[in-house]
């Protein structure tokens, strides 16, 4: 049986390790998967490599394609590319919206991925900061709006793909949280953020009306492994969008308060606050909360409560 060529696009990110960490299980399984992944900097972080010791390893610049080539020279035409790399913080992106759109629309790699012979199926990585904000549970259907730079850049980047791709799976996520990585990552992650500030016993705000639906990070995982697998068994034309959030509507206040429960702190020490009192230098939707119905009906999958998900997490960081 030949083996099944992924490549992870942005393999060292948060989303990109747990990847890795889940589809190097499948070949620990003898599940006939060749594994590869593409990074930024010169070297990859040395806990990764020893952890997964059997993926190959790229370093590629997305913006001008660099080192593209020679994924396929020396690992082989992939069957399945994921693009976990972004430049995703909103205010970063407003302060540079050239590199957002050079970044976060993927041209270089769709122009790669169409040189090749066979089929690609290419798993896209964007957000629901594509919606406007204006209402709740947004479905994919919906016109999206974007207010600010990086929802902009990840709805030039989803007409990009669906113009230039055979076949596709573009995800809108959530906010996404779980445990920490195998080398961990440099950014804050959310329950672990509130867990540190709630932990010393010190008041703080959380905006108390702007909604979202954030989603556990192994159950993004389990999704793209499903659809990988469905890409690989059935082998037939994929183009699809889909919704990728948790079961529950959440303001920052109840997700706080969530983990406050989860570890026994006093909630009284989450102030809500409006998100109109902070300038956080860029604009934010409102609710961008998503209806995840078709992700449920295409996959599947049954999400893990927000609960369940804090639950789950700090047990991880806990045993680490």
């Amino acid at each position: 049986m030949s083996k099944t060529r992924v490549v992870i696009v942005g393999g060292t990110g948060y989303l990109g390790q747990h990847l890795l960490r889940s589809f190097a299980d499948n070949l620990q399984a003898n599940f006939p998967l060749a594994l590869a992944f593409t990074h930024r900097s010169i070297h990859p972080p040395k806990a990764l490599l020893n952890a997964i010791p059997q993926a190959l390893h790229f370093q590629v610049d997305l913006s001008t394609g660099d080192g593209l080539n020679a994924i396929s020279d020396v690992f082989g035409q992939p069957d399945v590319v994921i693009n976990c790399a972004a430049l995703s913080v909103p205010r970063v992106c407003e302060m540079d919206p050239e590199a957002a759109m050079s970044i976060n629309v993927p041209t270089t790699l769709v122009k790669w991925l169409s040189s090749f012979r066979e089929d690609t199926l290419l798993i896209h990585l964007s957000t629901d900061q594509v919606y406007e904000g204006t209402k709740s549970f947004y479905k994919e259907e919906d016109e999206t709006v974007p207010v600010n730079t990086y929802g902009k850049s990840k709805v030039e980047a989803e007409h990009y793909v669906s113009a230039n791709c055979q076949n596709f799976a573009i995800l809108r996520s959530s906010i996404i949280y779980g445990p920490q990585t195998l080398s961990p990552v440099p950014k804050s992650l959310p329950i672990q953020w509130m867990d540190s500030v709630l932990a010393k016993g010190e008041a703080l705000d959380f905006f108390h009306d702007e909604f979202r639906c954030p989603v556990f990070v192994k159950d993004l995982v389990a999704v793209i492994q499903i659809l990988t697998n469905q890409w690989i068994s059935e082998a037939k034309q994929v183009q699809l969008i889909l919704n990728v959030g948790g079961p529950d509507r959440l303001s920052r206040v109840q997700m706080a308060e969530a983990v406050a429960h989860v570890r026994g702190y006093n909630t009284s020490l989450i102030k809500p606050v409006s998100a109109s009192s902070v300038d956080r230098g860029v604009k934010s939707p409102s609710d961008i909360s998503m209806d995840i119905t078709k992700l449920i009906q295409t996959t599947g999958i049954s999400p893990t409560s927000y609960t369940e998900g804090v639950r789950l997490t700090l047990e991880a960081e806990d045993r680490s």
